[in-house]
């Protein structure tokens, strides 16, 4: 059963949108200009993308947090230490600016699928969850590279 559930499907997808936005406003003036006028400053340009990508990854600790609960003994342990990185990866790695707090972010985002495989290889995560995350991690780290170009 490697079939994402479509609602799964639907809110992975949905969740991109940020991201997306981001990445249209830095690489269209005109796009950005309207998203400063219209939305403010917070949802344009390269500080949307960030925020956003500082937002998912700490978000996805607690999903890794959620997959090591089924685990028991060590492994548990050992899913709990490594659930918290991508959340710890943001807080100390993003800030110093946009060219590298996006590089940075786009190597969160790989080590995160690193750690997604890992859970999902224990059985820990739904059969279907690599299609999903490889999806998803590519299409995130796609929108990063107007920010780091």
């Amino acid at each position: 059963m490697n079939t994402i559930p479509r609602s799964a499907l639907i809110l992975g997808l949905a969740g991109l949108i940020p991201f997306l936005w981001g990445a249209a406003t830095v690489l269209s003036p005109a796009l950005n200009q309207w998203g400063l006028m219209n939305l403010g400053p917070r949802f344009s340009g390269y500080f949307v993308g960030l925020q956003y990508g500082v937002i998912i990854l700490a978000f996805m600790s607690g999903v890794l947090w959620g997959f090591a609960t089924k685990a028991t003994g060590r492994a548990a342990t050992a899913g709990y230490v490594l659930s918290v990185i991508p959340a710890l990866w943001a807080f100390f790695m993003v800030g110093a600016g946009p060219a590298s707090s996006a590089v940075n972010l786009i190597v969160g985002f790989l080590a995160l699928l690193l750690l997604d495989w890992h859970f999902w290889k224990l059985e820990l995560a739904p059969p279907w969850w690599m299609h999903l995350r490889v999806l998803l991690t590519a299409i995130v780290v796609a929108s990063f590279l107007p920010l780091v170009i």
